[in-house]
């Protein structure tokens, strides 16, 4: 596979980026074995709430969640929610399940993987929360196909989107902020942008709290976007 395929992260069928750091901690590792395999989305068929949780409870999808802190803290706020995150980096994967396990979270289901091959397997019209926080920019423009926010995993999250249900994104990466918009604004007819003036995205709205690439990207000086969208 060369570097230049057409296409987005939907038809490449490739994760980019690292999937291990440093070795995890005893702790961390014996949590990967065997508290991951209790609460991990099964490797095949649909992804419903009813399988996941045993009831028809709302659905939040974090896509890349990081360290796990936005989906342990929302999982906390909303516990008859369900939520599922996915993850490549298993060292992100090891501390949200320090979260999850701290926090007695019984809401949350972890993929350590690709994101999308759960997203695909999520029934149309599923979901009440996407979530696409602080995604690698990939800035190079010869890497932009492997940007999340590109028109496959959009129309991909539309349809997984019940109307009214809202997709949240957000990044300090001024390149990738125009990308996205510019994508966004091509699926306009399936989402409304919940925004009446600058304040709305460049101030965090309620409930969605600071993750580390976002303290992070301050540390640095960065300005940092937040963007709400709403499924027609």
């Amino acid at each position: 596979m060369t570097a230049h395929k057409e296409g987005d992260p939907t038809t490449l069928n490739r994760l980019y980026g690292r999937a291990k750091g440093k070795a995890l901690r005893a702790g961390q590792q014996d949590l990967v074995d065997n508290l991951l395999p209790q609460i991990a989305v099964p490797a095949e068929g649909p992804v419903t709430a009813k399988r996941l949780f045993g009831d028809d409870r709302p659905l939040h999808f974090e896509i890349g969640f990081g360290g796990g802190e936005h989906m342990a803290f929302r999982a906390d706020l909303l516990p008859d929610h369900g939520f599922i995150g996915a993850e490549p980096f298993v060292n992100g994967v090891a501390q949200a399940l320090v979260h999850v396990k701290e926090g007695g979270l019984a809401n949350v289901r972890i993929q350590h993987g690709d994101a999308l091959d759960v997203l695909a397997r999520v029934p149309d019209g599923a979901l009440s929360f996407v979530y696409l926080l602080h995604p690698d920019p990939w800035p190079k423009a010869r890497h932009a196909k492997r940007r999340m926010m590109n028109d496959g995993p959009v129309e991909m999250i539309a349809a997984k989107l019940k109307p009214g249900g809202e997709f949240r994104f957000g990044t300090d990466h001024p390149v990738y902020v125009e990308h996205a918009l510019m994508v966004m604004q091509r699926h306009a007819e399936a989402f409304e942008w919940l925004c009446n003036g600058p304040a709305d995205f460049l101030n965090r709205p309620g409930g969605w709290p600071e993750t580390r690439y976002e303290a992070k990207a301050r540390r640095l000086g960065h300005e940092v976007w937040y963007f709400r969208y709403r499924r027609r």
